[in-house]
């Protein structure tokens, strides 16, 4: 549970501090990269370094499993930065 929820403060924060707004290709496309990175380094860490640390464990699925959750690791940053622009967009009105 702390991965994920450090995961969606690191993408509200990612999407925050990203230049331009409305600018959602561009947030989308540095965000899977960021989140890609990020995700392959916490399923590493919360599978090996901090074990239980997730909410979710498919990891026991072998390879497969180990997509999956970076895949919803990556989810789970998109929608952080996406909120994140939102955020952006009311606080410097």
């Amino acid at each position: 549970m702390w991965f994920e929820l450090l995961n969606l403060i690191l993408g509200i924060a990612f999407g925050f501090f990203h230049k331009g707004k409305e600018d959602y290709y561009s947030l989308l496309k540095y965000g899977v990269v960021a989140g890609l990175v990020l995700g392959i380094i916490s399923v590493l860490a919360a599978q090996y370094v901090f074990p239980g640390g997730m909410s979710f464990r498919i990891g026991n699925f072998g390879v497969p499993g180990f997509f999956i959750e970076i895949f919803i690791f990556l989810i789970i940053f998109i929608l952080g930065a996406f909120a994140g622009d939102g955020l952006e967009r009311v606080f410097k009105k």
